[in-house]
């Protein structure tokens, strides 16, 4: 899956960076999860950093053109989105550290 990114927008407020891309596939459209994947591999990032808000693909074409929010780290994601998009994005709740006795 090929992934271009058509705008950029700094945050510094909220450590985030809102882009707005473009994916061009060849199957049907690509599920949040593979198109959150391969936006962290084009811009150097973690998979929890990566927050997809949304895809729209227009009937029959094999393009879809979406909006994400890139923060710099994924604790900044946890604090700021809300829960139902953390969930989306499968973007869990750090383990807690077991205390050993």
């Amino acid at each position: 899956m090929d992934v271009t990114i058509i705008s950029e927008e700094d945050n510094p407020m909220l450590h985030r960076t809102d882009i707005r891309f473009e994916t061009v596939h060849d199957e049907t459209t690509p599920s949040r999860l593979s198109v959150r994947d391969s936006l962290a591999a084009k811009l150097d990032k973690d998979s929890d950093e990566v927050v997809v808000h949304e895809l729209d693909t227009a009937f029959g074409m094999r393009k879809t053109v979406g909006y994400a929010k890139v923060y710099d780290s994924p604790e900044f994601a946890r604090e700021v989105e809300q829960e139902h998009m953390l969930d989306r994005n499968k973007i869990d709740e750090p383990e807690a550290e077991v205390e050993e006795a």
